[in-house]
């Protein structure tokens, strides 16, 4: 069955729609905590990997590859999560971050600010002043985030296959209509192929983030494509010496058969 993500701007709704979306389909309901903690059981912090996610550019300019490095981790983890199927992630970047791998129903979920205001005030316990300042702080990082890492408006409806408005819905009402499309909608379905295509896109995470933890290759950046066992790496190594050592660490990653390195070169190749 299928995988769902779930976007949304702070308190619009989209925990409580994945919530119940995941209990009518019997799926897990999975969220940014839980990548957050497999993420972090590669050694790095949870206050640093929550900030990657959540701090705009500002934040990451000032730590280049420090961002390379936890986006990879928390890619890894999500891929790794989702991989088997029947499962529905909320958070703002999940379509983003699943890109490449099987067909992902992608929901974005709006609300009207009252309701936006009320939800923020009974879990914040804050003014109406002061929730309106954090949901349009919030919104704005986040949309600087999204535009800064990949270069797209996340509020752009283009980005998703669905866009339920809250303001004349229930939760039950877009709980029903998702549940009923995801039903209905065969490209959606966990097929043999959609399965071996997140799987490729979990070995090819997988094969990232040992490059990034390892000591001698963790200050570079590459990019990493799997399909059936087999990795392509691209990057730049300073000497080819780099290169076997490249080769070594993806040999190792569980479910890694072949590793064509073509695509990495050294100052004297580019």
């Amino acid at each position: 069955m299928a995988i769902i993500t779930i976007s949304r701007g702070s308190f619009s709704g989209g925990k409580l729609l994945a919530e119940r979306l995941a209990a009518e389909l019997g799926f897990r309901c999975v969220d940014r905590d839980v990548i957050v903690e497999r993420a972090a059981a590669y050694g790095v912090s949870h206050r640093e990997l929550r900030d990657a996610l959540e701090k705009p550019p500002g934040f990451l300019d000032r730590f280049q590859h420090k961002k390379y490095l936890y986006l990879t981790l928390i890619q890894a983890a999500l891929t790794e999560e989702v991989k088997a199927g029947k499962v529905v992630y909320h958070g703002h970047a999940g379509h983003l971050l699943l890109k490449g791998g099987s067909p992902v129903f992608r929901v974005r979920i709006i609300a009207p600010l009252e309701f936006r205001i009320a939800m923020a005030r009974d879990r914040l316990h804050l003014s109406r002043d002061e929730a309106i300042r954090h949901i349009e702080k919030m919104d704005q990082d986040r949309k600087r985030w999204a535009q800064y890492l990949y270069g797209v408006d996340w509020t752009d409806p283009r980005l998703y296959d669905l866009v339920i408005n809250l303001e004349n819905l229930t939760i039950d009402d877009a709980t029903d209509a998702v549940a009923h499309l995801i039903r209905r909608l065969k490209c959606f379905q966990f097929d043999p192929a959609c399965r071996s295509a997140m799987e490729d896109l979990a070995l090819a995470s997988k094969v990232k983030a040992a490059l990034a933890l390892e000591k001698a290759t963790g200050h570079l950046e590459f990019e990493v494509r799997a399909a059936a066992g087999r990795v392509s790496i691209r990057g730049r190594v300073p000497s080819p010496e780099f290169i076997e050592t490249v080769r070594d660490v993806a040999e190792k990653v569980a479910g890694v058969k072949e590793v064509d390195l073509s695509g990495v070169v050294t100052p004297t190749h580019a």
